[in-house]
């Protein structure tokens, strides 16, 4: 009997030949997590050997190879009559006694341990499952509630024949796996009525992306099938591994509200399910607590430092104790099976069709599809994904719209406009300031979009061919000149974690509180007294779970920095606080009844001069209060702050002493504060605003706008507006000269030094510490710079003589 199942405090990871490699797990963990807090419900499983010898016993072994020798996987008639036979003949015989009586004793010994009636949890595992180069998850059938030695036996008779389901003779055959040396371990597990509280899924690694600093934990309302089946959408946390294991106050940087709209239960006439709907007031509450996240982060961390590799996990919550188990661990086998995690693409036109239309071209990328062309964002259901918006120009409220687009066109804009910013950041293929695009471009029209051409896109009719190049990253080198990147979109962070980058150095939060936020926080903080009940209604369904509404705008923020944060942790992450002008900040729901109405609002109430000011003070200690959390909280220190728009010495006092009373103190924690340098005044005057900060940071559009007078965003006024001219060089010069005199770090954030190698020389030859680029510019960028120090070093032997 005994060589017929095995206890789990038998079996261990190098069973898996006897038990499969789902229950060597289970037995692995039992044994040898359970005393560092990790909790595995007990239980046993049927060997390979007990296999075998039934297939023998009943007289069906050479029945069942017979069948599959006949066996054609791509005719799906054939898969289908072939496996029905197969399962047929299984289901019609009865287990061996010696088999039935080994499966009972094992019944009693988990009876005698917890004293009384149990329920089960009966799952499949093939002795080649689980392993790291195939997983076979969900290939053989799990019965859960299993109760009684009969029922029992019924199950185990039902798991053998599930080895033959269609899918799992598809998939063995597709992998590779020879049908007569695969057997099927039984794993026969106390029950954790999960039913009745929740269950989810954890990943040791990002999933989409595959970074792998954070635990990623996932949770459903009752059994974990909807979510193993992938047919609802949980709640999801990323937990930071660094934080964690230092033992920070909240390690969750980033948490998602799922729609959990169904929620599986046993029905209680027998051991089936019933997917019940889930009451909307349950579905609108996280499934867990922050301490049972934490706790199945912290379980999940050891899990993967037990098996050295990236795990996938599955848990489940009992509602009758509330206690949290872990009941399955398996090697994640796609993101760690990538060696090339990053890929960098190059494009290029294969052949040039007739051109419609031409603007500024972003994203260095190139797109086709069908031309949609829309007036206003409430048109949004004409997009399909895939197609192409065509449009005048855009604001915040086509975000979720211009994330579905495959390229974007618009009549108005410059590279700084909303639709530029707005499709960096998603990676979209853009043009902008075409003028005539909407007339020119007829809707539903087969078009490409080329941005790989230099600084000018073009509108091509038709569906043109490219090509599409890998870039090898080891070859771009190190240059001594740091290039980092501009962020806003947290979603982004973890791919772009993998780019060949010094860091983050400007994070604008004006994306996170656009589309996380939504909300003008001065209009929660003042909820009370808003006069608009419309707008009430709308905060109120936002923020529904947050009792203080100032608290939604705090963690929404914080989780948006610390996210991008923690996907760059350790290199630095100056986040540049909110910059919005007020036409925009009144655009935020609840924004019109606390903003001013500007005439040139791009030189009014804007950046430092806001952060002080009692029609927004309150609303900055919110901000404040959120990157204090991140630091603090969080434990993300590598984040550095950014004041932007700093007019005065006068008012960068006021907004350091604002900070400070804020709990943000330079230099305590570490706590580095730059400035924007886009001002005249702020060259001028560097070496004393200096004494205030710890670095600057160039924004070389709004130096040249304010240099020039020209209005960045005038198409008319395109020609002049040019980062190139000599006045707006002199001026980078001379603040890049204060700032060695002080020494004080200096960078600059813009798109032309990749766009120009003059540029990119000029900021070399003048001893700039770190250059920012757009995601999409930086390996252009990075080549401009490396490029430029080849030269200064060329030009300075020269120099010498030498």
């Amino acid at each position: 009997m005994k060589n017929y199942i095995r206890h789990f405090n038998e079996i261990d990871i190098n069973d898996v030949p006897t038990v499969g490699g789902k229950n060597a797990s289970l037995g692995e963990m039992f044994q040898k997590l359970t005393s560092k807090g990790v909790q595995v419900p007990d239980g046993f499983a049927t060997t390979a050997e007990a296999y075998w010898h039934f297939l023998q016993e009943v007289h069906i072994q050479d029945e069942i190879f017979g069948l599959l020798a006949k066996l054609n996987t791509k005719d799906f008639s054939n898969l289908r009559e072939i496996g029905a036979s197969v399962r047929k003949a299984i289901l019609g015989t009865e287990l061996p006694e010696d088999i039935k009586e080994a499966i009972k004793e094992g019944y009693d010994s988990l009876a005698k341990k917890y004293k009384g009636d149990i329920s089960l949890a009966v799952r499949s595992s093939a002795t080649a499952e689980d392993l790291p180069n195939a997983s076979f998850a969900g290939q053989q059938e799990s019965y859960l509630n299993v109760k009684g030695k009969d029922e029992l036996i019924d199950a185990c008779k039902r798991c053998y024949a599930s080895l033959f389901t269609d899918r799992a003779i598809k998939y063995r055959e597709d992998k590779g796996f020879d049908h007569t040396k695969v057997a099927l371990s039984i794993g026969v597990q106390m029950m954790v009525r999960s039913d009745l509280a929740a269950s989810g899924v954890n990943f040791t690694l990002d999933p989409d992306t595959g970074f792998d600093q954070v635990v990623m934990v996932s949770s459903i309302y009752g059994l974990g099938e909807n979510i193993v089946q992938g047919s609802i959408n949980p709640d999801d946390y990323f937990v930071f591994k660094p934080s964690l294991k230092n033992g920070v106050e909240q390690p969750i940087v980033s948490r998602r509200l799922g729609s959990k709209e169904k929620t599986m239960v046993y029905d209680k006439s027998g051991s089936g399910t019933l997917n019940l709907d889930t009451p909307m007031e349950k579905q609108e509450l996280y499934v867990l607590t922050d301490a049972e996240v934490v706790k199945l982060a912290q379980w999940s961390l050891i899990i993967e430092e037990h098996y050295q590799r990236p795990m996938d996990i599955e848990w489940a919550k009992d509602g009758l104790t509330n206690e949290l188990f872990i009941v399955q661990a398996r090697p994640e086998t796609v993101q760690s099976a990538n060696k090339n995690k990053l890929k960098i693409n190059t494009y290029t036109l294969l052949k040039k069709g007739k051109e419609i239309t031409r603007g500024m071209g972003l994203g260095n990328k190139i797109s086709s599809g069908k031309a949609r062309i829309l007036h206003s964002p409430e048109e949004s259901d004409k997009l399909q994904k895939g197609e192409i918006l065509v449009t005048e120009r855009t604001n915040p409220d086509w975000d979720p719209i211009l994330k579905k687009a495959a390229g974007i066109i618009t009549d108005q804009g410059g590279r700084t406009s909303h639709a530029a910013i707005v499709a960096r950041e998603v990676g979209a293929a853009a043009i902008v300031g075409s003028n005539n695009a909407t007339k020119v471009i007829k809707d539903g029209q087969d078009i490409t979009i080329s941005c790989a051409e230099g600084d000018t896109g073009i509108v091509y009719d038709g569906l043109l061919e490219w090509n599409e190049n890998e870039v090898d990253i080891a070859a771009l080198g190190n240059p001594k000149t740091q290039a980092m990147l501009i962020l806003a979109d947290p979603e982004q962070a973890f791919k772009y974690s993998f780019y060949p980058s010094a860091g983050v150095g400007l994070m604008r939060l004006e994306f996170v509180i656009n589309n996380s936020i939504q909300i003008h926080p001065m209009a929660l903080k003042h909820f009370d007294r808003l006069k608009d009940p419309a707008i009430k209604e709308k905060i109120q369904k936002l923020t529904h779970h947050y009792p203080d509404k100032s608290d939604y705008f705090v963690h929404k923020l914080a989780e948006g920095i610390a996210t991008i944060a923690a996907a760059f942790y350790p290199k630095d992450v100056i986040v540049r606080t909110s910059d919005f002008k007020t036409n925009e900040y009144a655009n935020l729901i609840g924004g019109t009844e606390f903003e001013p109405v500007e005439s040139n609002p791009m030189l009014g109430f804007r950046g430092a001069s806001r952060y002080y000011n009692p029609k927004y003070q309150e609303a900055f200690a919110l901000e404040c209060k959120a990157l204090k959390r991140v630091r603090e909280t969080m434990g993300l220190t590598n984040v550095k702050v950014m004041i932007p728009f700093c007019r005065t010495l006068k008012e960068a006092a006021k907004v350091v002493s604002v900070l400070e009373k804020n709990g943000l103190k330079r230099g305590e924690n570490g706590l580095q504060l730059y400035m924007m340098t886009e001002i005249p005044n702020n060259i001028i005057l560097a070496e004393q605003f200096a004494e205030f900060f710890d670095g600057f940071s160039i924004g070389s559009n709004d130096l040249t706008q304010l240099t020039l007078g020209v209005d960045r965003d005038s198409e008319l006024l395109s020609d002049i507006f040019d980062i190139n001219d000599i006045g707006v060089k002199k001026m980078i010069a001379m603040v890049i000269e204060s700032a060695h005199k002080t020494h004080t770090k200096i960078g600059l954030c813009g798109q032309a030094p990749s766009d120009y190698p003059e540029f990119a020389q000029f900021l070399v030859e003048k001893g700039i510490n770190s250059i920012s680029f757009n995601p999409d510019a930086l390996i252009s960028g990075i080549k401009n710079i490396t490029k430029a120090e080849k030269n200064k070093i060329e030009y300075g032997m020269a120099e010498s003589g030498n």
